[in-house]
């Protein structure tokens, strides 16, 4: 299923190799966490559908505002992403829901309500520190506030050796 919309994503940043490797970087990590952490069958759709979905809002912010800050990104997101989801035709109501709430917050880190948006929290960063190129200190910082998955965890520990 989540095949389909991972080809609709590249068509979505066709000529955007970056913004295609970020999001398949994070489905990736998510897939992984989620797997880890023994999601349920439909909890980990939901996170994988969301992972590759997350920055939709991107394409769109810097379209309108000429800016696409996390903020901006959450505002124009879950639009775009229903619209997505609902041609593929075969994502439910609930499903179309939830991937729209994670991809409307995921910049929010508080009052993160559920484990596939943590899931999906911890995802993004373990991509952006690396993109960013964070150092040391930024990174154990993150994984002290933002990191509360083991796996998750582990893999901050073990990617940046810190």
């Amino acid at each position: 299923m989540n095949e389909t919309l991972i080809r609709k994503m590249l068509a979505y940043y066709s000529g955007d190799p970056a913004r295609i490797q970020h999001y398949t970087k994070v489905y990736t990590y998510a897939s992984m966490i989620g797997h880890a952490e023994h999601l349920s069958d439909e909890l980990q759709h939901i996170l994988e559908t969301a992972a590759i979905l997350h920055d939709i809002g991107i394409k769109i912010a810097e379209e309108k505002y000429h800016c696409s800050t996390g903020p901006l990104q959450e505002k124009e997101g879950p639009a775009a992403a229903r619209q997505m989801l609902t041609e593929c035709g075969t994502y439910s109501d609930a499903v179309i829901d939830r991937v729209c709430y994670l991809i409307g917050h995921h910049h929010t880190y508080s009052n993160i309500d559920g484990l596939d948006y943590q899931i999906l929290v911890e995802a993004d960063f373990l991509v952006n520190l690396y993109e960013d190129h964070a150092d040391k200190q930024a990174i154990q910082t993150a994984i002290d506030r933002i990191f509360i998955t083991k796996s998750g965890t582990e893999m901050a520990h073990v990617m940046f050796n810190v």
